[in-house]
Parts: C-alpha cells; sequence; structure tokens
C-alpha cells in the first residue's frame, strides 16, 4: 500500500515508522531483525531503508602511488526491503539516491523494486562522498532530487530510457522527498529551500519526510511555510532521540541542525551516557506528544539501527 493511502485509512489518526541501516557488509539480516521485532508492536504501516552510496579508499602502491579503490560498506537495500516485506508484511521503503546512479542503474534499481511488488521509494540527492567538498552527479545522472522524482514518474507512465520498447508496463511507485525545517546546510535560506522543495512536489513527489528536529516551533514554522508556498501534501516529521554526549558535536555538525539550550545543558549536567540516553527519550516523548496534538499524520523515528530507546518512546506515545 503506497503511505498516502496509509495515511488516508487512519482517518487523522497519528501513525508509527521508523528508519533502519542496512548491517556492514559481512553482516547477516539478522541485525536487522532484531532491532525490528522490539517496535512491531506499534504497527508500523512501513518501514524504511537507508541506501548507503560508495566510498572511495587510496591505497598506497609499492612505488609510492596512491591507486583509488571504491567500497561499499552497507550494500542490500533491495534484499532487506524484500526480506522486510516477506517476514513482516508490511511495507518497505527503500532510499534511492542521485549520488551513485546513472539514469541507467537508476531505471534498473526501479525495475527490481518494482518486480518485488515494492510500490514507495524515498528520492533523494544524497550527499557529497566523503572525500568531495561539493556533491557531484554520476556520469549521465541526477544532479538534482526534482530530476530523479522526474524519472521515476516518468516510469510511472511506461516511459523508459529506450524510447524504442514496445508495450512497455508502467509502474505505480509513490514518491517521498526530504524536507529540512532548519534549511538544507547548502541552501542560501529557508524560504529558497522550500521554493526548491515545491519543485519536488511539483515534479511529482506526494510526501514530504523531515530532517530531524528538537525544537518543534522549528518544524510548524516550516510547515507554516510550506503551506503559504502551495505545497499540500502530508508533511511528517522526523525524530532522534539524543542518547550520548558525543552526538551534542557530531549532530550539529553532521546534520546542521540546532539543539535547544535546554536540552544541551541537561546533557552537559549528566553523569553518564546512561542518563543522557534517559534525557533523550524523555525529550522525544514531549516533542512527539506536542506534535501528536497538533494532529500530524505520522511520527517517523530514525532509529539508527538502535531500537530500545524508540521502543520506550513509543510506549508513551502510542
Amino acid at each position: 500500500m503506497k503511505v498516502i493511502e496509509h495515511i488516508e485509512k487512519a482517518n487523522g489518526s497519528t501513525l508509527f515508522s521508523f528508519e533502519i541501516l542496512p548491517p556492514l557488509k559481512g553482516q547477516n539480516i539478522k541485525s536487522i531483525f532484531d532491532s525490528i521485532d522490539p517496535l512491531m508492536e506499534f504497527k508500523p504501516p512501513f518501514i524504511d531503508v537507508t541506501y548507503h552510496r560508495e566510498e572511495y579508499v587510496y591505497k598506497e602502491l609499492g612505488n609510492g602511488l596512491l591507486e583509488k579503490h571504491i567500497i561499499r560498506k552497507r550494500p542490500g537495500t533491495v534484499g532487506i526491503c524484500a526480506a522486510i516485506q516477506n517476514k513482516y508484511s508490511v511495507d518497505a521503503i527503500p532510499h534511492i539516491l542521485c549520488g551513485g546512479f546513472s539514469k541507467e542503474d537508476t531505471e534498473n534499481f526501479l525495475i527490481d523494486l518494482d518486480f518485488l511488488g515494492i510500490d514507495n521509494v524515498l528520492a533523494l540527492r544524497g550527499d557529497a562522498v566523503a572525500s568531495e567538498t561539493y556533491f557531484k552527479p554520476e556520469k549521465d545522472g541526477h544532479n538534482y532530487a526534482s530530476d530523479l522524482v522526474k524519472q521515476i514518474v516518468d516510469l510511472n507512465t511506461g516511459k523508459y530510457l529506450d524510447e524504442e520498447l514496445q508495450n512497455s508496463s508502467a509502474t505505480d511507485f509513490c514518491i517521498g522527498v526530504a524536507g529540512y525545517p532548519e534549511k538544507h546546510m547548502e541552501a542560501p535560506s529557508l524560504d529558497s529551500d522550500i521554493h526548491f522543495l515545491k519543485k519536488k512536489i511539483k515534479s511529482g513527489a506526494s510526501y514530504i519526510v523531515t530532517q530531524m528536529f528538537f525544537d518543534n516551533s522549528k518544524f510548524f514554522e516550516f510547515v507554516e511555510k510550506c503551506r503559504a508556498a502551495g505545497i499540500t501534501v502530508p508533511i511528517i516529521p522526523g525524530l532522534k532521540p539524543i542518547s550520548t554526549k558525543k552526538q551534542l558535536n557530531l549532530i550539529p555538525h553532521r546534520f546542521k541542525v540546532d539543539l535547544p539550550d535546554d536540552l544541551i545543558m541537561a546533557v552537559v549536567r549528566a553523569e553518564d551516557n546512561k542518563a543522557v540516553r534517559q534525557i533523550g527519550i524523555e525529550w522525544c516523548i514531549e516533542q512527539s506528544k506536542e506534535l501528536v496534538a497538533k494532529g500530524v499524520p505520522l511520527l517517523h523515528y530514525y532509529s539508527m539501527g538502535k531500537s530500545d530507546n524508540i521502543k520506550a518512546i513509543a510506549k508513551e506515545v502510542f
């Protein structure tokens, strides 16, 4: 079932969903199931599975020169999605990126998903690889998520890259895109970011999932600006409970989001990470309850492969 159909079927009730990471190369699917099992009591209509693009490493040769190697540390998004749908009978939503994909790669990826009965995707530009300052598209790939959305929409109408195909079948993907309540790190302003977000919706996206945030007022302001700009699709808030002191520095640096002063000082004063974990749970519970009271269609949690704190939050909210 499509995400927008799940939301419509809920008749105004707030749904619960979460995102998981593929396991590191060499680990099996059990680690994924172990993180999903404790959360199934909250009846998620779907589970997101991230896609991690290649990384570059340089190995020193005997002559002093360096040789470039491409590695993928977290393969398996498509297989994990198939396993989730088979084991739990819930929809799995793979992330699909511009980065690392040519248009042909994208089309083949979507064909595989269609064959597996997966009918939701989250279309993202993706980040630059660690060795590059700015995002660079693959040769004959997409530079922007809005262009990726257009290719998916084309496939939904039976339009493939090979225009000579006869009797081609149309796919039926429901397309989600990302939104940034505190603006994308590369955007000069929130208003300009929303301008390009609207372009993704006009290209054919059906819903928005936001980057994590820790101050609900920023989400409410973002929604208000989106509505004023004419964006009418469901906007799903993304939440993550803070769990370690290290994240006070890591989260603002990595995700370019602000942490409220009250949360920062509570973590600073905490004796250890066990206390920090509880602070993060309680903060996220209060965020969640306020969002539910405001009638958000769904709460989407970034689990980062750990489900214990998400379960503690969900028990108090759902």
